[in-house]
């Protein structure tokens, strides 16, 4: 019951990543508040929670919208009186070559990956701040370290997390708040869903550990830094990637 009481807020929770994060961190006794754009996705991953013995709540949550954002935080607060956990988990692709890529690609990705992380942050810090301590983790990517063909604004904004992860943890860290990322290899979930097999295989045969991570694999990396274990871990970049990156 490493976040036991905890009140922990993911965002992209309906599915992959987030899902598995929210299951798991209520497995280990945190409230978990269920947000994403889908509320239909939401519901049914507080529901597994709550018939499970967790506790839970969805919310819909449009990360590019700062009302909405706010919204889901204040109804947060009322009901708990704080927030302990952010997991800025919420991420979308629209991949393209440079000279093929669209404006609306551009915009799409830029909006929900990088400008959605700084709103949820810019409104959950003040609540943190006013606590004293709290845990924000932003889910970057190992393709925001190398980059990645064909992905211009998806690394654009992983990238980005990096640095703004880095910033907070600076601006943060003296107010006992702890910011970190999470830089995912190649995960099976459904944004994997339209890579051929062919380039999948590829990925397995260069990873050492000869597999593709599972959505587990992120969500205990969220899990320790979420934890009072990474009390002295700030600013840092977890590659969880089976070694790819090598």
């Amino acid at each position: 019951m490493r976040l036991d009481g905890k009140v922990a807020v993911i965002t992209g929770a309906g599915r992959g990543l987030g899902k598995e994060a929210a299951l798991l961190f209520a497995k280990e006794g945190a409230k978990v508040m269920v947000c994403d754009i889908n509320q239909e996705s939401a519901e049914e991953v507080a529901s597994s929670v709550n018939a499970g013995g967790g506790e839970a709540l969805a919310f819909r949550v449009d990360v590019t919208d700062a009302a909405s954002v706010q919204a889901m935080v204040d109804a947060v607060v009322e009901r708990y009186g704080r927030i302990d956990v952010l997991v800025n988990n919420a991420g979308i692709t629209a991949d393209a070559q440079l000279v093929k890529m669209t404006d609306d690609q551009w915009d799409r990705v830029i909006n929900v990956n990088l400008k959605g992380v700084y709103l949820c942050t810019k409104a959950v810090a003040p609540v943190m701040i006013a606590k004293g301590s709290g845990r924000i983790i932003n889910t970057s990517s190992v393709v925001g370290i190398y980059g990645n063909f064909g992905q211009t604004n998806y690394v654009a904004t992983k990238a980005g997390v990096i640095g703004m992860t880095k910033v907070w943890a600076k601006e943060l860290g003296r107010k006992g708040i702890t910011v970190n990322a999470v830089a995912p290899g190649f995960i099976m979930t459904d944004m994997m869903s339209t890579v051929p097999e062919k380039i999948l295989t590829n990925i397995r045969e260069k990873t050492p550990l000869g597999r593709l991570g599972e959505p587990r694999d992120i969500a205990y990396a969220y899990l320790y830094l979420a934890s009072d274990e990474a009390a002295f871990v700030n600013g840092a970049v977890l590659q969880v990637d089976g070694g790819l990156a090598l």
